[in-house]
Order: C-alpha cells, then structure tokens, then sequence
C-alpha cells in the first residue's frame, strides 16, 4: 500500500467499503455492526477534517491578501473570481434545464410508485426537518444574506464554522495589514505563514487515515439503502442528474486545457484525492483542507491565490447542487405540478438556483433546502411540496456524494483559471508527511 499513490489508495478504500456495507446488509445484525464500530471511524475523520477548516482559511487567506501587497490587486482577483463562478452556476442551471426537458424523467411515472414513496418518506423526518430550514431562510428579510456575512462574535463564528464570516474577518484582517505597512506587520504575517504551514501538515497526517475513513464512510452509506425498488424507479431521474454532473466536469476540463493550457488528464490526476474524499463526505467544507493541499502543491497555483479563491468557492460556488436543483425542480414539477412548466418558471428557477446557492452550506442535504426555496419561489402548490422532496429524498445522498465532486472540481478550476490569468503559477512541489523528519532528528 505505501508504493500506491493516494488516490488509489483511497478507491481501494472505497470499493471495499461499498462490499463490506452489501455484505453487512445481507447479514442478521450486519447493520447495527456497521453502525456502532464501522461508521464512527468515518465520522473522525470528517470532524478531523472540519477541525482545520476555519485555521486553514484564517491563515491562508490573511497571509495571501498579505503577500499582494497591494489592495488593488485583490479588487482584481475579487472581481475575476466572482464573476467566473457566478458564469460557470449559470452554465450548471442551463445544462441541468437544458438534459431534463429533454429526457423528461417525471413523464410517466407510476401512480403506484408516487403513493409509496408518499407513505414511505412525505412524513419522514428528514424530509419535514429540510422545509422547516428552508421556511426560516425564505421568511428572514431580502438582505439578511448580506447581514449574515459580518460577525458580532468572530469567536462565536469559529465555532459555528459560519465560512462566510470567517472570509471576511480574515479578508479584514488581510487589509487591514497591507495598511499598515510592512515593517509592522510582519510579526503577525510570519505567524499566520507559520501557522499555515503547521494547518497544511495536518492535512498530510490525516490523509493518512483517508483510504479506511473512506471505507467506514461509504460502508455506512450503503447500509441507508433499504428499499431497492423505490431507487430503480427514480433511475431515470438520478441517471440525468449524473448524465449533467458528468457533463460538467468535461466543461471544466475544457476551461482547463483552453484556458489554463495545462492537461486534463495530468489535472484528474492531481486533485483526484480531493475528488474521492468529497464523494466519500458529501461536503466541500470537510474537503477544502485537502482541496487547498492538492491545488497549492500540485496544481501550483500560488498560496494567495488558492487562499484567496478556494474558501469563498466553498461557499458561493456550488455548481454541481445548482445543476441539481434545476433537474430535480423540473422532475417534480414533471410528476406533479405539469402546468407548472412554462417558460417564465424555467428562467425564474435559473435565478433563484444561481442566488441560493450563494452562501449555501457546503454541507450534506443541503442542496434539498435550497430546492425547497427555488419551488416555493415558483409557486409550487404548498401541499404537494412533502411529496415533491419525498420524490427525490430516497436518492438523494448518492447525487449528493456526485455533485460535491463537482463543487469541488470547480473551485480548483476556477482557482487554476485566475492563478494563471494573474501569472501566479509555479512549479508544483508536493510534500510528504515526514519531509523534514530527519531535520527534526
């Protein structure tokens, strides 16, 4: 196993875990087994993940807008990175809209087939738990988004790992800085250098544990699936969103080879990891610690570049869940609501995947809230919305595995795009975990 590049290691992982999870399943008690000494392996690792986070991104970001010195270069690097994430949201809602009207996956669909998955999941838990989140978010006021972004308490905001907060105190932080003048600043830019690096460490160490965290994790998805029927009827359905997703990843590689004038095949290859471990959590947020690992040192793009762009691309740049919503808005509007489908509906969906999913957590599931508010926004019958999202929830965490590998695949596109644009790309330099242990000795 030490001779295998990570990313082998980590699908060896995986395919083990997805095994071991059918066997558990067929097996008297093989559940609970997973469940009690399996999965909270898994769940370690995420929380060792999340736990380098916020210090990720602080220091980072407050070292790279450190390292510009000069504001009016990240007016540039702003503008550039913002303005191609929003393009790239717009181009998911498009190819979403564009596969489902074609292949129509909600024609058709049983009436048998609707009723059960009415009794099975309308008044589950989890379903009931997404439209009451979506209600608070839709019912706060038109700019509480914009209020949500600036912290009372920046400790409060470490705590909750409220991202957008932490951007802009570390944002704040950077400026800050550069205004004050480089001999007084540089106590606080080599600690935060420092700390950089001690942050970017960790993540080597915990990649280490990644190919059996990956099996624990996919182990314990594969014992959720109870009703295999159910997901063989949604198939047409789930094959569209992946179909768009599969899609969207040959449109990044274009940018890639267009834009960037670098391989795609050599670019699969180095963010792969990051890849396998967003499928395997289900969240950019856990896997940014990797993501800014594999951009930095092998993709090269420079540390005031990946600071920079990477950790708001974890929040604002949500392209494989804005794909998502558009297909699955259309699929339940297909089963359920067919007049419903006009065109003003159809651009109206547009907008409103584009704009939630700006500051839309980069969590598991929460692509569903944010479809909850893209419906109601099109005035989807309220008493069809339970059943609306019970249509898709029995399929939902798989998609949810495949568009995170999108989300994350454009942050580092886009943060490969303006890297390059900005002539801040070096040689990549990949690190090992032990790499100055004979210095420590």
């Amino acid at each position: 196993m030490k001779k295998l590049a990570l990313h082998w290691k980590i699908i060896i992982g995986m395919v083990l875990g997805i095994i071991f999870g059918f066997i558990m399943n067929s097996i008297s008690g093989g559940k609970e087994f997973v469940t009690n000494w399996i999965s909270p392996f898994g769940t370690i690792f995420i929380n060792l993940l999340k736990l380098i986070a916020v210090p990720l991104i602080l220091a980072s970001l407050i070292k790279g807008i450190a390292d510009l010195k000069d504001i009016s270069k990240i007016r540039n690097m702003g503008l550039r990175t913002l303005g191609i994430y929003m393009a790239t949201t717009v181009v998911a809602v498009l190819l979403g809209l564009a596969i489902v009207n074609v292949v129509k996956p909600g024609n058709g669909m049983p009436q048998e087939t609707i009723e059960k998955i009415k009794l099975k999941y309308a008044n589950d838990a989890g379903v009931t738990d997404k439209i009451s989140k979506a209600a608070v978010q839709k019912d706060a006021g038109p700019l509480q988004a914009l209020v949500d972004i600036f912290p009372s308490n920046i400790f409060k905001a470490f705590a909750d790992a409220s991202m957008l907060q932490v951007i802009f105190f570390s944002l704040f932080v950077g400026i800050c800085l550069l205004l004050i003048g480089e001999k007084k600043a540089k106590p606080l830019v080599k600690f935060f250098d420092s700390l950089n690096e001690v942050v970017m460490k960790m993540v080597d160490l915990i990649m280490l544990f990644a190919p059996y965290a990956v099996f624990a994790l996919l182990a314990n998805v594969i014992i959720a699936f109870d009703d295999v029927e159910i997901l063989v009827k949604l198939l047409y359905y789930a094959g569209c969103v992946l179909l768009g997703l599969f899609l969207m990843i040959c449109f990044y590689l274009v940018l890639v080879a267009v834009f960037a004038k670098k391989s795609p095949i050599w670019f699969l290859k180095q963010i792969s990891p990051a890849q396998l471990l967003a499928f395997s959590t289900s969240s950019s947020a856990a896997t940014l610690p990797v993501t800014m690992e594999r951009v930095e040192e092998h993709l090269g793009v420079d540390k005031e570049v990946s600071g920079f762009v990477l950790p708001i691309g974890s929040t604002v740049n949500m392209d494989g869940t804005s794909l998502y919503q558009g297909i699955a808005a259309v699929f339940i509007m297909q089963v359920l609501w067919v007049e419903g489908l006009t065109l003003p509906n159809q651009i109206m969906i547009i907008g409103t995947a584009v704009l939630a999913s700006i500051g839309s957590a980069a969590v598991p599931s929460a692509g569903i809230v944010m479809l909850v508010i893209v419906l109601e926004t099109i005035g989807f019958p309220a008493e069809f919305l339970p059943i609306g999202i019970a249509l898709i929830f029995a399929v939902d965490r798989p998609l949810d595995m495949c568009r995170t590998i999108v989300n994350v695949t454009g942050d580092a596109t886009v943060s490969l795009l303006v890297a390059k644009s900005l002539g801040k790309i070096h040689e990549p330099k990949p690190k090992e975990w032990d790499d100055h242990y004979d210095e420590v000795k």
